[in-house]
């Protein structure tokens, strides 16, 4: 039997560019923690650290054999982008994009939700992206 399970992810960078990280939370479908993940990923955008943060909860989602996923993150732009609302316009997202569709194929579905920062798991994972940039001295 496939698996379902909840992926939490937030990206951020202290300016914007400015040293960034990304946070990653994958449950199972009752929400309990499967694994959790925070790295920085050096100096970019806020919105490129969004779209690394998909690409690494997909990638450890998938590794951990789930295969029914509904992804939550703060940045209703991303969200809104991957669930085909809004276009994709900047040319320097579009290769995350193009990964994060390669990626989906692993799962049977994947459905995007924005929820708002005060979440309880997105706050675990904005937890995650600034202590791996305050362990990096950012």
């Amino acid at each position: 039997m496939m698996k379902k399970g909840k992926i939490y992810s937030d990206g951020g960078a202290r300016g914007n560019p400015g040293p960034a990280a990304i946070g990653v939370l994958v449950c199972d479908e009752n929400d309990h923690k499967l694994s959790d993940h925070g790295e920085t990923i050096g100096e970019t955008t806020n919105n490129v650290a969004e779209y690394t943060a998909v690409v690494r909860g997909l990638t450890l989602a998938s590794e951990l054999g789930i295969g029914e996923a509904d992804y939550f993150l703060d940045s209703e732009l991303v969200a809104r982008q991957l669930s085909g609302v809004y276009k994709l316009k900047a040319e320097h997202l579009k290769p995350f994009f193009v990964q994060v569709k390669s990626l989906e194929k692993k799962f049977k579905r994947v459905t995007y939700f924005h929820v708002p920062r005060e979440h309880a798991k997105i706050r675990h994972v904005d937890r995650l992206v600034n202590l791996a940039l305050d362990r990096a001295g950012c």
